[in-house]
Parts: C-alpha cells; sequence; structure tokens
C-alpha cells in the first residue's frame, strides 16, 4: 500500500508531503496505480521549480525508489509571495491523491497532518 501525508504549519500552510511504499496493483513495472502516484509526487516536485519558481535550495526532497519514497518540503518563509502558488501545486498533488485513493482505496491512503486540507 502507498501512504501519502500532506504537512501543514502552524499558519495552516501545506509545506511538506511524503509518499512511501509500492501499491502491489500489479506486477513491477505495470502497476498503474505505483505509476500514477509517482507521477503526481515528482511533478508537484518538478511544479515548485518550474512554476513556483523556487530554488533548489529552497526545497528539501529525498527519494528512495526501492522503497518507493518521496518527501518534498518548501523551506521558505510564510510570507513569502511565491507561497500562493506552492499551495496550488499542493492542493492539486492533494486533488489528484484523492481521485486515486476513491478509485484505488486498497492501494493508496491519504493522511493529513497539522489540519484538515480541502483540495
Amino acid at each position: 500500500m502507498i501512504k501519502i501525508k500532506i504537512f501543514k504549519d502552524e499558519n495552516g500552510l501545506i509545506i511538506r508531503f511524503n509518499i512511501l511504499g509500492h501499491a502491489d496493483y500489479s506486477v513491477h513495472g505495470e502497476d498503474i496505480v505505483c505509476a500514477a502516484v509517482s507521477i503526481l509526487g515528482h511533478t508537484a516536485l518538478r511544479a515548485l521549480v518550474d512554476v513556483c519558481e523556487l530554488d533548489e535550495n529552497e526545497i528539501s526532497y529525498r527519494v528512495d525508489e526501492e522503497t518507493g519514497y518521496l518527501d518534498v518540503r518548501i523551506l521558505i518563509q510564510p510570507d513569502d509571495i511565491r507561497v500562493k502558488n506552492t499551495q496550488i501545486v499542493f492542493k492539486t498533488l492533494i486533488t489528484g491523491v484523492n481521485s486515486l485513493v476513491e478509485s484505488y482505496p486498497k492501494y493508496v491512503t491519504l493522511e493529513n497532518r497539522g489540519g484538515v486540507i480541502n483540495a
């Protein structure tokens, strides 16, 4: 099962997400659930740089393909003008994950940390 966690700061802003595990929906290389979660996570990470214009030193991330781990945290201040766009990227990720949770509830879970997130 893939477990996705969303983290908010004390201001209610989404500042981090992590993904852990493999869906085991199908065999390695043919698992559409794993592929969908992976592309959502990696697209969100890429969008923080390409769309939100964060520098790589303003993002902390770790990837371990073997365990299916991706952890992404933004390191900018809450009053940074780019925070609004980061929230759009994170909420778009959540929207995609929620769609997968609805379609594949045995293979993907979403947990919110630090408050309720309305995508």
